[in-house]
């Protein structure tokens, strides 16, 4: 009877056949999760581009207070940056004005790609592709006129920064 004791406490854990199984398994369940995860580069992006444009919008915030209490000034400094303002708020007529203005909102050329054009600074996050680069931006443009608001406007959604 000892024999047949001995003999059953030796066997024990699974068999190479239940493992391969669950191993088996385990692949058919990640390799239909992963897709759902492996692109979730447009969701960042997008997600990149409203913190963007709330920092542009709290820059500019910023700008146009020190402004108000100041209708003279034509350039306001904050957190070490000198910016140029135009109508009450920063200016971006030219690429180093709205490089200036991109810094104050804490926007860096290592993250994103910024152009102006006639005015409007235009911010895209790095990697997007190439056919998605027109539709995945925030930009900024200064009111026109005095007492004006600025214009940020998103083109952002989460198919458009793939």
């Amino acid at each position: 009877m000892s024999k047949r004791l001995l003999f059953r406490s030796h066997q024990g854990g699974f068999t190479l056949i239940e493992l391969i199984v669950v191993i088996v398994i385990l692949g058919i369940l990640a390799a239909t999760a992963l897709p759902k995860f492996a692109d979730l580069g447009g969701d960042a992006r997008a997600a990149s581009l409203k913190a963007a444009k709330g920092a542009m919008s709290s820059a500019a915030a910023m700008a146009h207070a020190v402004a108000l209490v100041n209708p003279s000034a034509t350039t306001v400094t904050s957190e070490g940056v000198q910016v140029t303002l135009t109508n009450g708020y920063p200016a971006t007529g030219t690429d180093a004005q709205a490089r200036k203005f991109a810094e104050l909102a804490g926007i860096n050329a290592s993250d994103y790609t910024l152009e102006t054009d006639k005015g409007e600074l235009k911010v895209t996050p790095k990697g997007v592709k190439t056919a998605n680069a027109g539709r995945c931006f925030v930009s900024y443009q200064p009111p026109a006129v005095a007492g004006g608001a600025p214009s940020i406007t998103e083109g952002a959604t989460t198919y458009n920064c793939n």
